[in-house]
């Protein structure tokens, strides 16, 4: 069933390992929500026609979208309302900084369509947060957690991320445990990763902070995988963990392959045959639009595509690569697949079950460059 993106690209402040598109300036946040708006109608069509399939998830990303207001909030769900056709049970997800959820504003995203938050604590230590820049503290990260769950919200995800040069196995094993405390029905946790052109990147090249440690990162992926286990959270996809139930919805249309639409700038689309994008600065996307135009780059697939990203993103999931599927591209592709598998599955990275390759956790260590060896060239 497919799915929208709308991503809102504000931030109070800059996390320095974020290379995401925002602005730290709201002067045209009024100019860019009608800009918005008129995306929703020009994209109205965007799914393939004719199709009997409603939104099944509705998904505000960033960017920091807990900026927003209940009215601009629904502001933007009208429009939606108007012009595709929403399911009745759809998981509507909120992205949201710490620092933003006071009592008031919870309240007032419970009165809106938003089910589910997606809370970025990233650590529970206040020295993690400083090194990353965030702007929130760990009381903070604490607090709005629980005065979500106080206020009805039954759905909440929160974000982790470990490998910092700040963060010991010690520290990393406290975070999970708190989190479990806490007791959310679902976890992302992603390692640090150094993008070019990020705060931390410069930080990195000029000395002034550590660099990431790669086997202190694979130590606590390790340690997060088997605490996960222990806490009867599955591990649906590498860096994503809930309990039974509670799989996203957004992040599993993603890597099962369904159609989205993004809206917003530097939003991406996905039908299927095509992948499309968003101009990445917000004066360009709200020029064009004013002038009811669209300003994005397209590229449609090829079979090799295609194949690619099928093998990236279901070979991460507890779904795996299902090579009845791969035959569908042609048998060339699936004889490509098995054969760079072999070795895999010699040596314990990646198991077959009923025409299934799955990662092993050992396997999941490697994913990358597993991927890579099983795409065609």
């Amino acid at each position: 069933m497919p799915g929208i993106y709308i991503h809102i690209p504000f931030c109070k402040q800059a996390c320095n390992y974020c290379d995401f598109y925002f602005s730290t300036s709201l002067k045209n946040k009024d100019a860019l929500l009608q800009a918005l708006k008129k995306e929703i109608v020009i994209q109205k069509n965007y799914f393939p026609s004719p199709s009997d399939e409603d939104i099944n998830t509705i998904y505000l990303g960033g960017g920091t979208p807990s900026l927003l207001t209940k009215q601009e909030l629904l502001g933007i769900f009208n429009e939606l309302n108007k012009y595709f056709s929403i399911a009745a049970d759809a998981e509507i997800t909120l992205e949201a900084n710490p620092d933003d959820l006071t009592s008031e504003k919870i309240k007032q995203l419970h009165d809106t369509p938003i089910n589910r938050l997606s809370i970025g604590v990233q650590s529970f230590f206040d020295e993690d947060l400083r090194f990353m820049n965030r702007a929130h503290t760990s009381q903070m990260a604490v607090d709005s957690v629980k005065t979500a769950q106080n206020n009805g919200f039954k759905n909440i995800t929160i974000d982790l991320i470990y490998g910092t040069p700040t963060m010991s196995n010690e520290n990393w094993l406290s975070n999970l445990n708190k989190a479990f405390e806490l007791n959310v029905q679902h976890i992302s946790c992603y390692a640090l990763t150094v993008e070019p052109r990020t705060a931390l990147h410069h930080s990195i090249m000029t000395g002034k902070s550590k660099n990431v440690d790669d086997e202190k990162t694979a130590q606590q992926f390790e340690l997060l995988i088997a605490e996960m286990k222990r806490n009867d959270f599955t591990q649906y996809e590498i860096s994503n963990f809930c309990k039974e139930g509670f799989y996203s919805r957004h992040n599993s249309n993603y890597w099962l392959k369904e159609n989205y639409l993004g809206l917003g700038p530097s939003a991406h689309s996905y039908n299927g045959d095509s992948r499309q994008w968003n101009v990445r600065n917000n004066n360009l996307y709200i020029k064009a639009l004013q002038e009811s135009e669209l300003n994005f780059e397209k590229e449609i697939l090829t079979p090799d595509q295609q194949y690619n990203e099928y093998i990236l993103t279901s070979l991460r999931t507890i779904w795996g690569i299902d090579l009845n599927r791969i035959k569908q591209y042609g048998e060339n592709y699936l004889a490509n697949c098995t054969k760079e598998a072999e070795a895999y599955i010699k040596s314990g990275d990646i198991t077959l079950q009923d025409s299934r390759l799955y990662l092993t956790d050992k396997g999941k260590l490697l994913a990358d460059k597993i991927s890579s060896d099983l795409f065609v060239i």
